[in-house]
């Protein structure tokens, strides 16, 4: 998996940072975490491809995550893109987003399917399970957690060869098979294959303040998206919007044992302080990123 942050501030626009959108690059597939105004545009500047994205996942229906949606979705349309696509959000998001479309006259040459999930819903798509839970804001705001699949295990080259197995076509089979024949006898394949390797495991959190469900997903994953909206020093700010601070976004990854923690969704109050938001985040936490627009990020091999 790679993460490419699209959008990293938070409310309105910048200079500096768009509004939320970020993608996540998976084996075949793209999909969206909230799609912001101008998402489709930042897309321009990466190697993200509209035509790509297999599903998106909204957090919450704030104008900053989904207002580039409408946009976003017509032109995978008009770039010929006529593979289905699946939306996932929350209450809500079916009705605004076929309203806009009717009265835009928009259209779209693909299948698009409208899931609008609760919390506490699971899914299966494009072979990864996700997680749904939701968060503490003011507004009906959920997270993510996305475990990508097993991997097969290795061939244990080794021992297939101490059979008297030369390499060759067979050895795929013994891969990809509950068992394999060698001169006349049968062997079972798992005694020749180290076991699978669990795949990674994120969490991508929407506006949210410190809640017990951040935990749940967060819980011993390789990387927490977490939003870091104010600085600690406006702690009181936080609270008012809903929002949480460098310090407990950073106190949630050291206490649910995440491997590494990226902070997103950051005031333009701190332009020009990137080096005190940074020291912030890691005197808690050191392995820890604070996303800038066009920031990418790999999970896993």
């Amino acid at each position: 998996m790679k993460l490419h942050f699209l959008g990293t501030g938070s409310g309105m626009p910048s200079k500096q940072r768009n509004v939320s959108g970020l993608a996540v690059t998976l084996a075949k597939q793209t999909w969206l975490i909230d799609c912001g105004e101008a998402t489709q545009h930042q897309m321009l500047h990466t190697k993200v491809k509209p035509r790509k994205v297999s599903a998106v996942w909204v957090t919450h229906l704030h104008g900053d995550h989904v207002f580039g949606l409408p946009g976003f979705l017509s032109t995978r349309s008009a770039l010929d893109g006529s593979s289905p696509l699946t939306l996932y959000g929350p209450k809500g998001i079916k009705k605004w987003l076929e309203l806009t479309m009717k009265v835009t006259g928009s259209y779209l040459g693909y299948d698009l399917t409208i899931v609008e999930y609760e919390d506490g819903d699971t899914f299966e798509q494009d072979g990864y399970h996700v997680t749904v839970k939701r968060l503490d804001h003011r507004f009906p705001s959920y997270g993510f957690r996305i475990e990508a699949p097993e991997r097969p295990g290795a061939l244990l080259v080794d021992k297939v060869k101490a059979l008297g197995i030369p390499s060759g076509p067979i050895y795929r089979t013994i891969k990809q098979s509950d068992t394999f024949e060698f001169e006349g006898k049968t062997y079972a394949s798992k005694e020749y294959v180290s076991d699978a390797v669990a795949g990674p495991v994120i969490a991508i959190l929407g506006d949210t303040v410190p809640c017990p469900n951040a935990a749940i997903l967060a819980a011993g994953v390789d990387v927490l998206v977490h939003e870091a909206t104010f600085m600690q020093a406006e702690a009181k700010l936080a609270r008012q919007y809903g929002h949480s601070t460098t310090v407990e976004a950073a106190t949630l990854a050291k206490a649910a044992r995440v491997g590494c923690l990226i902070v997103t969704h950051i005031s333009a109050r701190y332009q020009g302080r990137d080096e005190a938001f940074v020291d912030e985040v890691r005197a808690m936490f050191p392995n820890s990123h604070v996303a800038s627009d066009f920031f990418e990020f790999t999970v896993g091999d």
